[in-house]
């Protein structure tokens, strides 16, 4: 998705001249491109994120439209004083984005883990807050993001995730339908997406069809959606990459406090720890229980099979 998000970058800057791209990561030969067409719209600040939210911060308020970049887990809870202080507060049309959040650097260590971003930048109001699970899906909510020109916080994945066919098109604060289903609805963020539709597949040949809703947006919240799901579907089971708290699961469960019915909810995602050691991203998953595997377990369990 990262190719994706540097070439949907640039086709945004073709189309404003305002647009400028701040970075605090140093591996940035992704955005050669954009760096070679705009030299004087691109601004690396290098390992200094506070920095780079400083600087997006005073172009916003000159006018411009900034774009910050980093890491998911430097650029959010690194910088979230700054965040918090320079745009939020002054509701500036800054868009931070931050790559490779999750466990995508799993072997990097905690310093590079980003299971909790979600739930910082959900705390900050005003924050649009948006999670992409394919390049098709990136390119189109981030130009409707660019289009609010509000504060919001948009992830994007590394390289190599694949594209998915869905039953609509992505939306900005709309969960997206990927699969129909009945009895059984499986909420997703992010690239977790990707496990729940290979979970499907080998669902449906047993007879079992959950549907699937990939609900990029995380604030707001696509509440009309759950309300219709709750109506015909007995259990909710969100999959995510984050920390219990300020994720999904955490939107989910303050959304059923008030719902007028409410589904069984069941979580699959990370415990509320740190994760020690360097394990790989898929072993990871498989170790807590949030892969393709366990999916297929919990809906077998909440379809009876």
């Amino acid at each position: 998705m990262r190719r994706a998000f540097a070439d949907i970058l640039t086709q945004s800057a073709d189309e404003d001249d305002r647009l400028a791209f701040v970075t605090g990561d140093l591996g940035f030969q992704v955005f050669t491109d954009f760096q070679n067409k705009y030299p004087s719209r691109f601004v690396n600040v290098g390992v200094a994120e506070a920095q780079m939210i400083n600087i997006s911060a005073g172009l916003a308020l000159e006018g411009w439209h900034p774009i910050a970049y980093s890491i998911a887990s430097f650029a959010t809870a690194r910088a979230f004083e700054q965040i918090r202080y320079c745009i939020a507060y002054h509701n500036l049309p800054v868009i931070l984005v931050g790559a490779g959040r999750g466990f995508t650097y799993s072997t990097s260590g905690i310093s590079h883990h980003s299971a909790d971003d979600l739930g910082l930048m959900s705390l900050l109001p005003g924050m649009t807050i948006v999670a992409p699970g394919e390049p098709f899906e990136l390119k189109e909510l981030f130009r409707q993001v660019l289009q609010q020109r509000k504060p919001a916080y948009f992830t994007v994945g590394r390289f190599g995730e694949l594209s998915y066919e869905a039953e609509e098109v992505p939306v900005l604060g709309k969960a997206r339908l990927v699969r129909k289903g009945s009895q059984v609805a499986i909420l997703t963020v992010a690239e977790m997406v990707h496990d729940a539709i290979k979970a499907h597949t080998e669902l449906a040949a047993a007879g079992c069809h959950p549907t699937i809703h990939q609900f990029h947006t995380l604030k707001p919240l696509d509440t009309d959606t759950l309300d219709l799901l709750a109506a015909n579907h007995e259990t909710f089971i969100t999959v995510e990459e984050h920390v219990p708290s300020g994720g999904l699961w955490s939107a989910v469960c303050a959304w059923s406090a008030t719902a007028p019915k409410r589904p069984q909810l069941r979580r699959l995602g990370p415990p509320d720890a740190f994760i020690l050691g360097n394990p790989k991203r898929e072993e990871l998953r498989a170790r807590y229980g949030f892969d393709a595997a366990a999916i297929v377990n919990a809906c077998r369990k909440a379809f009876g099979k």
